[in-house]
């Protein structure tokens, strides 16, 4: 078992992203793809961050739930409110990219791809992603001995760098990844859980999942 509390935190998430960049330029089917990536994530979580996960608990099943829905209200406002706001230049630049999906339009009405593409937008990115940015930066940047601070000490600068860093990754949604990043940091500070943290995340990722399907808006899924 890997016993490096950094890689424990961080490994899921570097893992994501460079199978990420790998099924970019891949020439494999879009069913491999997103089978091998659900396979392949899992596996790191397990053998990584087991130790660090087994601790975490949920521990407010009401508020947290309702604060994955606000999140995933939030993350499609603008679009609903304002039809083709996110193609102004401040979204879509050759900084943040384009409004693109990476499922092709065949892989699109294929129901084991689009399953297998929500299993991980549920289960393997939140957890993959509040390890890292709440679980290890947000920490980390108040002192590289992070385990010795507990999670969701507060600290303005590491608030503020954590949720700038989380619109960033979040490429033209860089806006409400922002209020997301500001929402989901805040219930850090107040629940110092998580358990919590991942079950909000997996709400948003989950509603914004079925939405997709449900809407045809391919381009929420990056």
């Amino acid at each position: 078992m890997i016993r490096s509390p950094f890689v424990a935190y961080a490994g899921p998430f570097l893992a994501f992203y460079g199978l990420l960049a790998l099924s970019w330029v891949a020439p494999l089917p879009a069913l491999a793809i997103q089978a091998g990536f659900v396979a392949i994530m899992a596996a790191v979580i397990v053998i990584v961050a087991r130790p660090v996960l087994r601790p975490a608990r949920v521990r407010n099943w009401f508020t947290t739930p309702l604060i994955g829905v606000a999140v995933f209200a939030i993350w499609i406002a603008p679009d609903r409110l304002f039809p083709g706001y996110r193609h102004f230049w401040l979204f879509e630049n050759p900084l943040m990219g384009k409004l693109q999906t990476g499922l092709s339009v065949e892989a699109r009405g294929q129901t084991a791809v689009l399953w297998l593409r929500a299993i991980r937008a549920v289960a393997i990115v939140p957890v993959a992603e509040e390890l890292f940015w709440r679980g290890w930066l947000m920490r980390w940047l108040i002192s590289p001995d992070f385990e010795a601070i507990p999670l969701g000490t507060w600290s303005a600068s590491a608030f503020w760098i954590v949720a700038l860093l989380f619109a960033s990754e979040h490429g033209p949604y860089w806006d409400v990844g922002l209020a997301a990043g500001l929402l989901y940091n805040w219930w850090m500070v107040r629940t110092r859980s998580l358990g919590d943290l991942m079950l909000a995340h997996a709400v948003t990722n989950a509603c914004l999942s079925a939405y997709v399907v449900w809407s045809g808006r391919w381009e929420y899924w990056l």
